[in-house]
């Protein structure tokens, strides 16, 4: 049986995603995720090196299936939460271990910056129907908060917060800045009247708006350079981690959202049918069987649009995988 799943584990794509491996029973016996599906998985049939207690489960292998992901990021969110609703025998921990948060961008003029905060402290009347973004009073009487996310991984993200408020120094430009905070915004050569153009640059950042990215991701750059050119390898070192972080939290991830979306998202390709349930804004399940196209065809009907291209791509690898078992 194992022969055949890695023959199969040779025909996955080098992209991000999530890999489930099963026995003849048909029971999932582990669930991963890969920054490229075709060198992690083959890998088992490799040296396990440091995983030799995965032996055991190689030898079990009977069939190997997989999601695709747009990011790791993306692939991170959706191992996390299949495996928070049921955890395979030979996975450790279920779900990671990678703190959930957001991003709060403050437009009030007396507190405007961007912070980090746990994702259960975003206020319950965020819009349901956007994904990376939405937008909730403040609570403080002086303007509106836009919460972004979430995102996995609390230090990572304030590290892109903190490179992004590096070129886009939002928190400097209340309204009367007094005493010292009043001399760092003099420094930065930034006031009240900066505040919407900045809040607006950081919101078309975390929007992921391709040109905003690229000129952030540019600013950054250009930073990290001038300091190693005068020799301040620390803050080089700084900003390039801040660089990162920043293609963590502006990638492709759809897998999680904000707001309380509901929906079957549904692929169909040679006589394969892939079925992700998304409950409460998370990626919860994902199944797939064979299944004729009128069968099928209900449940492609009602996936929305936005997923269309996700679930089909997802289908004909299930297929392809399916043929080499």
């Amino acid at each position: 049986m194992s022969s055949a799943a890695r023959a199969a584990a040779t025909l996955l794509p080098c992209c991000p995603g999530v890999y489930r491996f099963r026995d003849g029973a048909g029971t999932v016996l582990y669930i991963g995720r890969a920054a490229s599906l075709r060198r992690r998985v083959t890998s088992y049939w490799g040296d396990l090196g440091d995983r030799p207690h995965l032996a055991q489960m190689v030898a079990r292998i009977a069939r190997v299936e997989a999601v695709g992901c747009a990011s790791e990021h993306e692939a991170a969110w959706l191992e996390r939460t299949l495996l928070q609703d049921s955890t395979p025998r030979w996975n450790r921990t279920a779900g990671g271990q990678e703190v959930e948060v957001c991003l709060r961008l403050d437009t009030s003029s007396r507190s405007p910056g961007l912070s980090v905060v746990h994702a259960d402290a975003v206020p319950a009347a965020v819009a349901p129907e956007l994904v990376s973004g939405a937008t909730a009073a403040a609570g403080n009487g002086h303007g509106q908060a836009e919460y972004f996310g979430p995102y996995l991984g609390g230090g990572r993200v304030r590290l892109a917060a903190a490179g992004l408020t590096r070129i886009f120094p939002l928190g400097y430009a209340a309204d009367l800045a007094a005493g010292t905070a009043g001399d760092l915004a003099r420094h930065r050569g930034v006031d009240g009247s900066d505040r919407a153009l900045l809040a607006c640059s950081l919101a078309a950042v975390l929007h992921r708006d391709r040109a905003a990215v690229q000129d952030a991701a540019a600013r950054l750059t250009d930073r990290r350079d001038a300091a190693a050119r005068a020799e301040a390898y620390e803050l080089a070192g700084r900003i390039q981690a801040e660089l990162r972080a920043l293609d963590w939290v502006t990638c492709p991830q759809r897998a999680a959202t904000l707001g309380e979306q509901e929906a079957d998202v549904a692929g169909w390709a040679d006589g394969m049918l892939v079925v992700f349930g998304i409950r409460a804004g998370r990626v919860r399940s994902w199944r797939q069987h064979p299944a004729a196209l009128a069968d099928a065809e209900p449940l492609l009907a009602g996936t929305p649009a936005r997923w269309r291209d996700f679930a089909r791509d997802n289908a004909t690898l299930a297929a392809r995988l399916a043929l080499a078992a």
